[in-house]
């Protein structure tokens, strides 16, 4: 259950409890229930955000200076075994910014520790590729990105490896002293990918996995994705999803929404009886 939909069930249950507590109760516990189910199917989501200053990023693979990467959304993710991985996103104009900063990985494996993003431009979840889903794999100090595109079925992932698409970046080396997180050299990895490529969405299917060569372990996102091997890529049907809420996205779910016909009936009905 989201803080936001417990509080104001609460409230409601307050109000109409003085008069006629006993059948209103059974109508608050519906509502519990139908917000419970919003949030027990609920996708888990990393929310973007729009930027104008992008297109100023020095693109060599990590914090070039300490506000480099200040006007992007953080996401920071813990691990069971103690790693830290500090998600950055952003877009702007024809392009989606990803940096994947691996600050717990303090053994630098180059050539080995890559990063992977991969996008699903119809956010289908689909449990075989299509030729609408991407990753991008970045591999730690290689001058050249790998893109992949879904759809394939003569690759046992469905994933074949294309060109390069136009205006594409992805590289990935060693951030130091001016990286907001930590001073100790560890890996990190930058990505511009064209929309041009993935199209506009509200909405993506997204996930992302670092591969840490020293320890042998995938940490991805979501957290409950398991992979055995860097190279084995999950289905889009277990990525989460990338939002951008400032692309007209509404500011509530459906199943919330809908309730608040009732909700204004009950503190209506309840204003006569107190």
């Amino acid at each position: 259950m989201t803080k936001g939909s417990h509080l104001l069930a609460r409230y409601v249950y307050c109000r109409c409890t003085n008069g006629n507590g006993v059948t209103l109760k059974y109508f608050i516990i519906i509502i519990l229930v139908s917000f419970s189910m919003e949030s027990v199917f609920a996708t888990e989501q990393i929310l973007i955000t729009i930027s104008d200053n992008m297109n100023k990023i020095i693109f060599d693979g990590r914090w070039t200076h300490l506000t480099e990467w200040k006007s992007s959304s953080q996401d920071t993710l813990y691990y069971a075994d103690g790693a830290t991985i500090q998600l950055r996103t952003a877009h702007q104009d024809n392009f989606i910014y990803v940096f994947v900063d691996a600050v717990s990985d303090t053994h630098l494996d180059k050539r080995i520790d890559k990063a992977i993003v991969c996008i699903d431009a119809s956010n289908d979840k689909t449990e075989i590729t299509n030729a609408d889903d991407y990753c991008f794999v970045v591999t730690l100090d290689e001058k050249e990105a790998a893109v992949l595109q879904g759809g394939s079925f003569s690759e046992s992932d469905h994933f074949k490896k294309i060109a390069e698409p136009t205006n594409f970046i992805g590289i990935g080396t060693v951030s130091d002293e001016n990286d907001r997180y930590s001073n100790i050299p560890h890996p990190s990895y930058e990505f511009r990918i064209p929309t041009d490529l993935v199209g506009r969405s509200n909405t993506y299917g997204f996930y992302f996995g670092v591969y840490d060569g020293y320890s042998d372990k995938i940490y991805s996102w979501p957290q409950d994705i398991i992979s055995d091997s860097p190279l084995q890529l999950p289905n889009p049907s277990s990525w989460g999803e990338l939002v951008s809420p400032d692309k007209s996205l509404p500011e509530f779910g459906l199943p919330l929404f809908a309730l608040i016909p009732a909700f204004m009936f009950v503190l209506y009905f309840t204003k006569f009886r107190i």
